[in-house]
This record gives structure tokens, sequence and C-alpha cells, in this order.
């Protein structure tokens, strides 16, 4: 075993630098064992991570018992919930790459021997894993775990019903006193949102490609099988380094495909799709759009997990979890990767069991028998654009309507609530992708103000931003070519007919080719309103949805202004 950190610590010449780690509190008999990275996102404002200093200290705990010198240092987390529905949302996704960096950053500098990263919610777990993939040490990543559901007059509730009660309480179905009652009850303690939204998807991918221990994605925070886990996962560490398995043996083209499956038979977020490339790509490896959709099509969804599904990650844990899941699909899934418990899947899928098939149910009795994803491609969105198939409603797997078009998602939300959207329109809200935004915010608050105005099954979305795992109903996001690159969605007017088409994965704008490039040449794009601080670096560098929204060192990236007419 080849240590890093004797490139600080061994030598005579030295002494300065293991003078500064004395300094840390470090002993003569630390300084000779490996120096293992702990980077983690704990914070007080974020309830996935107000719980995590406990999971650190767990996870130093195993360290130290396996022989190993845990340093811990902190990075940035954004709480995507408390940023929906203003600009503070800009900020989300581009946070991804500064917690990648951060990572790299501490871990190189200093030479670490290994790492264990722990985190927990929407963009944290991605930009660990890019992390962890770029590094390419020894790795293992903890994870805080699920949030535990509220309960109201004896029914299981999360901040989702809490917006349910918002739009209750806008028809008068409700009164206030009750509206403030189920706020208080919903979210009862540490973890990330109940449901299989981003945050608990990107969990479960991660368990999925063996880089965490099995169950980690599904334990609730607030189980003391979450301290232990992570207690384990530091000795695993000391194993994983001892062996040299690094995540570039584990994280395989075939252990991404796993994991792309397990995502579409639990009903993942849409926004897996924007960070399964971003981590491969880490790694050398291409997951192309196409992946997704050809994956969805052979597996079936098989958990009926919220917002599709009445079962929360609780269920899913008590059921079998991720292993349990895995078990089902076993005969779709690549068993001989390695995973970070320094045995193949299929080793580990032998301990794995389903105890309740009605939340992990068996192939034959699926809920959809197709994945949670449907990649569509047409003349509006020729790169691709990204919908959840388990929570559309079937009147909406066709759908024709006119255009009715705003520039930010404020304007359509206020639109809706006037009135002013009627049904059998196709909202498009645009400006708002990677770079449009900039930084590709959520639509949350666009498909909720359907749901209160009780147009959800009327009236459909499409956007080149892109939706909270949370969202239900024909909301179709990630538009590629964005508008900001002078993609088709940059000239849509209102009343041009557009068709989604989902069994046929088509996205069309039905005007003539003719007019659409005549519009394109004609373009000229707006100025940003955003002129300085991180957005503005951010923008000039990232790549568009298709391409998992990652940065570019070669500015606008991978569209030259001949593809669509673009006017710089």
């Amino acid at each position: 075993m080849v240590r890093r950190s004797s490139l600080i610590i061994e030598g005579i010449e030295r002494a300065p630098y293991r003078s500064f780690l004395r300094a840390a509190g470090l002993t003569d008999e630390e300084l000779k064992r490996p120096l293992i990275a702990v980077a983690n996102s704990w914070n007080e404002i974020v309830p996935g991570h107000i719980h995590l200093d406990k999971v650190a200290e767990a996870v130093k705990a195993g360290i130290r018992m396996a022989g190993g010198v845990p340093l811990e240092f902190n990075t940035i987390a954004i709480c995507d919930a408390l940023t929906e529905g203003h600009d503070g949302m800009k900020y989300v996704l581009p946070s991804r790459e500064v917690i990648a960096d951060s990572i790299e950053l501490m871990v190189q500098a200093h030479r670490f021997d290994a790492l264990v990263a722990i985190g927990s919610c929407d963009k944290i777990v991605p930009g660990m894993l890019m992390a962890i993939a770029r590094i390419n040490i020894p790795s293992i990543l903890v994870t805080g775990g699920p949030m535990l559901p509220g309960c109201y007059h004896g029914s299981k509730i999360t901040a989702l019903h809490v917006s349910e009660a918002v739009g209750r309480f806008k028809r008068g179905e409700i009164r206030e006193e009750e509206l403030l009652e189920i706020e208080k009850r919903a979210s009862p303690g540490p973890g990330s949102c109940p449901g299989i939204y981003t945050a608990n998807t990107m969990g479960c991918v991660a368990e999925a490609l063996g880089i965490t221990l099995p169950y980690c994605a599904t334990i609730p925070a607030v189980d003391a099988r979450r301290l232990r886990l992570a207690k384990e996962s530091g000795i695993q560490i000391m194993k994983l380094l001892k062996e040299e398995i690094t995540p570039a043996k584990i994280m395989t083209k075939e252990a991404f495909e796993n994991a792309i499956r397990v995502a579409l038979a639990i009903g993942g977020s849409t926004n897996m799709v924007l960070h399964i490339p971003a981590i491969a790509r880490e790694l050398d490896i291409n997951i192309e759009l196409e992946i997704f959709d050809k994956l969805s099509r052979d597996t079936p969804c098989i958990c009926g997990l919220w917002p599709a599904g009445k079962y929360t990650m609780e269920a899913l844990d008590d059921a079998g979890g991720i292993p349990g899941v895995m078990y089902v699909l076993k005969d779709k899934l690549n068993l001989d990767v390695l995973t970070v418990t320094g045995a193949t899947l299929r080793e580990n899928l032998k301990k794995a069991s389903v105890t309740n098939s009605e939340v992990i149910r068996p192939l034959d009795k699926p809920i959809n028998k197709e994945g949670g994803l449907a990649v569509l491609k047409g003349s509006l969105a020729p790169k691709g654009a990204i919908v959840r198939i388990t929570t559309l409603p079937s009147s909406m797997l066709k759908f024709e309507g006119r255009a009715k078009v705003f520039d930010r998602e404020e304007d359509a939300v206020k639109a809706i609530y006037n009135g002013e959207v009627e049904r059998g329109k196709v909202i498009v809200i645009r400006y708002e992708g990677p770079k449009g935004g900039p930084g590709m915010r959520e639509m949350i608050m666009a498909p909720e103000a359907l749901r209160h105005m009780r147009l959800d099954e009327h009236v459909a979305l499409v956007t080149d931003g892109r939706f909270s795992g949370a969202t239900r109903g024909p909301a179709i996001g990630h538009v590629s070519p964005e508008a900001a690159e002078g993609g088709p969605i940059a000239v849509v007017e209102d009343d041009d007919e557009i068709l989604i088409d989902i069994v046929n994965r088509k996205l069309e704008l039905l005007i003539p080719k003719e007019e659409i490039t005549r519009r394109i040449k004609s373009w000229v794009r707006p100025q940003s309103t955003i002129k300085k601080g991180y957005l503005v670096r951010y923008s000039q560098s990232v790549l568009s949805a298709d391409r998992g929204a990652v940065l570019s060192s070669s500015g606008w990236g991978e569209y030259e202004s001949k593809d669509f007419g673009c006017k710089r």
C-alpha cells in the first residue's frame, strides 16, 4: 500500500509539515498511520444535513478502530426546498460543481490516502460522487438517510402535502389553522425528503453503483442502524485502502447501467439524467441521453413511492431496500461488478430479500411496464427532453395544444393564478436552462399552481429548466438546446401548435421547418440580468442539459452559432 500522505509526513525534510500536523493534535503514533479525509456537508439550515455531525463522529470512530487517522473538513450544501420559486434556485445546480471542486482541492492538496464523503440531498450527493470519481483514491460514500414522514389525523404526510394543503386553503376547503397544523407536522426531523425525490433517488443511485455499503440509501436518518452503518463504513475504508480498491474499479459503465435501471425501477427523479452522466464523465465514461430511454423501455417500475405512489422510503427500507430491488431485477443487471464491500454484486445479493411484495413488486406485477422516464425528441427538442412517466395521467400521454409562452417561471405562475391559462394550452417556460437561467431552476411552482387551479390534467408544461423530484403531472423539462443557446424553444410564439407524444417519444413544434429556420436566424439572445459573481462564470462555461450540465473549459461549449443560427 502506497501512502500518498508520506509526501507530507515522512523524512527529515518534512519536519515543518509534521509540526503543523502536531498543531492539529496528531501524536507520534497517528503520524505513522494513513490519513483519511472525511468530507462532510453538515450545516444548521438543511434538514437533510443537521444530523451529519453525528454521522461523521461514527465514521471517524470506525476509521480509528481500523487503524486510520480521520481528518474532517466541510463543504457546502444548499436546500432545494428552501430555494424553490425564487432566484435562490439559480444557485442550486451550480453548487454541485463547487462541492466537487472543493473536495478535490482539499483532498489533492493535502495528499490524503483515502476519502469518506458524508452528504445528503439533491446536489450534494452528485457533487460528492463527481469528486470521488475524479480523485480516484479509495473512497466510500455515506448518505444521511431519508426523513421519516409526518403524521396528521392518522395519515402519513410530507412537505408535498403541505403544498397541496396550500391549494386547498386557496380554494376555501380548509381553514388557515388546519394549514398551519399540517405545516408543523409534515417534516418531523432530520433527513432527506421521504419520497423518491432527487435526494433519495441519488442516494439509491449511489448504492446501486456500489459506492456505499448495502442499505445505506434507505435506512431512516434517525435510525441507530445509520450510525452503525457509518461506523462500518469507516472500518471498510481502511480495507479498501489496503486492497487498493479505487472508485474506477467500482463505478464502471456496467455499474452505471445497473444504477440507471434501479433508479427507473423505483420511479426516480428526472434530475438523475443530469447527475449520472456528470459523474460518469469524471471517469471518462460516456452516458448518453438515449441510454436512459433504452433502459426505461426494458425496465418495469416496481415501486410505487411518493410522489407517484403511496409508499415512503421508510416502507422501501422495511421491504428490503435497494438490495431487495436489485434482487428482483437481478436478471437484468450485471452481477459481476465490484462494490465497496470488496465483493461483487452477485455475492452481496445472496443476503438480499423482499419482505413486502406490494412495496417491491415482482417483475410480472409491476406498477408500470416501463421505467420511470422517457426521452422525447423532435423539432422542439432536437437534442432531447425528459418527462417522468410514472406521475403522468393517462389522458396526457398524447397531448396537442397551443403554446402560451413565458420567459421566466414567476410570470407563468402569476398567469395561472390569474386565470389567464385555458384548458388545452401548453405552457412554455424558457430561458431557465443552465446558461439562460443561469442555473437551470426547478419549475415546481408552476406545476403546483396548475394543481391548485385543477388544470394539471388539461394543461402541459414544457421548459428548458428542470423539475423537482416532487413534481407530478405533464411536466417536460431539460429541453435541449436551451433557449439561451438559440434552440427552437427560443422562437416558440403564443398559439403555435405543440405535439407531445409520450408513447412515440415525440416533442414537436407544429410549424413548417422553414419558419423555424427563419425565426432562429432573426433571433437575438436577451441580455442577462446577472452581471457579476459565480453565476456569470458558470453561465459562460456550462454545457447543455443533455450533457449533464457539466462545466467546459471552452466557454460556450458544444454548440456553435452555425448550428442554430444563434447571434452571439
